[in-house]
Parts: C-alpha cells; structure tokens; sequence
C-alpha cells in the first residue's frame, strides 16, 4: 500500500459509495424476507376452504382454535424460559463484577478543616462550631503558667549541686 495519506474529499466519496451499496443491500435483503414469509405462510397455513355447509366451517373454526391455543401454551412456555435464562445472566453479570471486584479511585489528600469534617459526616443541617486551635492555645498558655516558686526551686536544686561538686574537689 502506498504511504500517502487519503484526501478527505476521496474518504467521502467513498464512504457514500458504500452507504449506498449497503442501503441497496438492505433493500435487497427486505424483499428476500417478505418473499420467504409469504412462502412460509402459504406452506404452513394454507388458504382456508370456505365451501360447504356450516358444520364443516365450525369444525375448521374449532382446529383453528385448538392450534391457536397451542402455540399459546408453547409461547408462554418459552417466555417462561427466556424470563428465567435473562435473570440467570443478570445473576451471573453480578458475580462477575463481585468476583472482578471494583476498581477504587486513587484517594486524593485534601486539606479539610475540623469544621468542614465534621459538616461533611454530620450532614449541613447538624452544625457544630468547634475552634481546636482555641482550644490547643488554651492548653498552652496553662502549661506556660508554673508558680515562681518552682523556677526558685530549680535553681536552688543547681547552686546545691554545685555546692556539692566544690565539697568533692576539695576532698
């Protein structure tokens, strides 16, 4: 095949082209199946015959109805088979993806605040107002706050140390 690439103009003429000798085609085939029908129809129901006296066109009318039923009790014999092969599919489309399990989305990392969680698992009617920094500060500013006593202790606690270290070297 050539490496030159198809102009556009001769991609659409020749997509037509095939457009219509499918359409063609499928005009063909119609007349093809209405040709069979019309066969099938002449083979398996003959065209009635009418003459004679009454007993004999009720006896054709009873036939008639008894194949009528028939094929009745055979088409819901075999909508009943249908109904039952579809729902075993659905069963099984079912236990295929249960099987095959469902590919999770990879998890983005957002940065949410303490509110907007709480927003999003309670819902937007349940609001809770919570400052957890307030409350981290708070924490913080007790801590800091030691009596003065304990800050004299420590010192103290050094200079007897120290104390201690002179007795030692002098020893």
């Amino acid at each position: 095949m050539s490496d030159k690439k198809m102009t556009s103009s001769r991609r659409h003429h020749l997509k037509s082209l095939m457009l219509q000798i499918a359409a063609s085609m499928m005009e063909k085939e119609k007349k093809e199946l209405a040709v069979a029908k019309q066969a099938y129809m002449a083979e398996k129901c003959p065209a009635p015959n009418l003459s004679g006296d009454q007993s004999a066109l009720m006896e054709t009318c009873k036939k008639l109805h008894a194949l009528i039923d028939a094929v009745d009790e055979e088409r819901y014999d075999l909508e009943a088979k249908v109904g039952k092969a579809d729902k075993e599919i659905d069963d099984l489309k079912i236990k295929v993806v249960d099987l095959a399990g469902v590919k999770k989305p990879a998890l983005k990392k957002v940065r949410m605040s303490a509110d907007a969680m709480l927003k999003a698992l309670l819902g937007s009617k349940h609001t809770v107002n919570m400052d957890l920094r307030a409350n981290l500060k708070q924490v913080k500013k007790e801590v800091k706050e030691e009596p003065a006593e304990a800050v004299g202790d420590w010192r103290k606690n050094i200079e007897d140390k120290a104390d201690r270290k002179k007795m030692f070297e002098t020893a």
